[in-house]
């Protein structure tokens, strides 16, 4: 591979710099500042026959944005890199919590951040830690995760992030035994990593995700989105071309399908992805979900017929929502969705516009517009989102929960699931139903 012929001096600002070079860096460093800034592709450092040098990054945005630390400092800030601080894994490896005080570094304020921890025997390598420097490193958005730093020290590659409170949508979106999020929190998020990814492609430089899902947008305290894992990010066309051709990598589910079939890479490809997460939030449904249905388990094959006819659009949003949710709001981001996973490429809409439909949603107020019923699964359903087993054990219970509204039925077969009427006038047309 190309990556073998290059050594980790030419391409780390900060890991191996002598004293010489951060002299020649400190001198050129004024004239930088006169010119204005190109952002360095990962092309540049990723072709051996590049000129390119450690004296060519330290004058760039990446040296002076990035903090480069010691392994010994993360193991410090980590406790060791215990389990205790473990908050998950990925392809690339681990990710750790660990709390910077402001002694650690001058001008880098006391707080806490995630430490990703490179695998090295797992799927992702060198080439993904210097991808995730590269973009990162360069661009700076209220959308994009903030990188704050790296550790470059033998074969060990870490790298250190802002600290995102409420962990990824997927966790939020999919868990059980929770509360779901609302439609106005799923909405925000939406709107929000399209605004991310919309930076990406309309820069000069445009930048193609290529990885977007649910578990690559991490949310903040306010569950504020941002877009996290740019290891598999690639630099887009310029100019007259058209395309990127690439090796076919991604997540199932979530890749467009003329990359697929072709290994063309075009923004395009981000928003069938963008399409497909727009669609997680309406449903509540995984991209792929093996444990239902064959006819269920691709969830873009199964809601395409519904997600343009009104009528049959009730049938596919999350009924973990109970209803409260704008009626018109729903319809026109299902529409959206249908666009973004357009098969015709030329037929999505750019990220831009998707911002724009999808801030014209957040002023829609039609909420509660309809009764609900809700089917509280049993421990034996296969509903992706079960809940404790209700049993009647008296006349008593019975008929206080019959006051409430909740009624149980049973059969010689055993309890059915609970069943929650909004409107006690529709249990009449639905308790043959269960």
């Amino acid at each position: 591979m190309a990556l073998e012929k290059i050594t980790w001096k030419c391409i780390i600002p900060g890991c191996y710099k002598s004293h010489e070079s951060r002299t020649l860096a400190k001198s050129k460093k004024k004239v930088s500042k006169q010119s204005s800034f190109q952002r360095l592709s990962l092309s540049d450092v990723s072709d051996p026959s590049s000129p390119l040098c450690a004296d060519d990054l330290s004058n760039s945005l990446i040296a002076s944005k990035l903090h480069v630390f010691s392994l010994a400092e993360l193991k410090a800030i980590t406790n060791g890199f215990s389990w205790s601080n473990l908050l998950g894994e990925g392809g690339f490896g681990p990710v750790y919590k660990g709390f910077i005080d402001n002694k650690l570094r001058p001008g880098l304020d006391a707080q806490p951040v995630a430490v990703k921890l490179l695998d090295l025997d797992g799927l992702q390598g060198h080439r993904e830690w210097l991808a995730e420097i590269i973009f990162l490193g360069q661009l700076r958005h209220p959308y994009l995760v903030k990188l704050i730093g790296y550790c470059c020290e033998d074969e060990h590659r870490l790298l250190v992030y802002e600290y995102m409170a409420r962990g990824s949508l997927e966790n939020q979106l999919f868990r059980r035994y929770s509360a779901a999020l609302p439609w106005s929190t799923r909405m925000k998020i939406a709107v929000g990593a399209a605004k991310g990814l919309a930076f990406l492609h309309e820069g000069d430089k445009p930048v193609i995700f290529r990885d977007f899902k649910t578990s690559n947008i991490l949310l903040d305290a306010d569950y504020t989105p941002k877009l996290s894992d740019f290891g598999l990010a690639k630099d887009g066309p310029e100019g007259e071309e058209t395309h990127v051709t690439t090796r076919i990598i991604g997540t199932q589910g979530y890749a467009a399908p003329e990359y697929i079939m072709t290994g063309h890479l075009t923004t395009k490809s981000d928003v069938y992805g963008y399409g497909v997460v727009l669609l997680e939030l309406i449903t509540g449904r995984r991209s792929i979900d093996r444990t239902r249905p064959s006819r269920e388990q691709s969830l873009v094959e199964w809601a395409r017929p519904c997600m343009k006819d009104t009528r049959k659009l009730d049938k596919i949003i999350d009924p973990r929502l109970e209803g409260q949710f704008s009626s018109k709001g729903a319809h026109k981001a299902a529409a959206l969705a249908y666009k973004c996973l357009s098969h015709q490429p030329k037929c999505r809409p750019t990220m831009s516009n998707v911002v724009t439909i999808l801030e014209a949603l957040q002023d829609f107020n039609d909420w509660f517009v309809r009764p609900f019923v809700y089917v509280a699964p049993t421990e034996n359903s296969s509903n992706q989102y079960p809940v404790k087993d209700e049993r009647i054990r008296s006349e008593t219970e019975k008929d206080g929960n019959e006051e409430n509204g909740i009624h149980c039925h049973s059969n010689n077969n055993g309890w059915r699931p609970l069943v929650t009427y909004s409107d006690t006038s529709l249990y009449s047309r639905f308790r043959n139903e269960f």
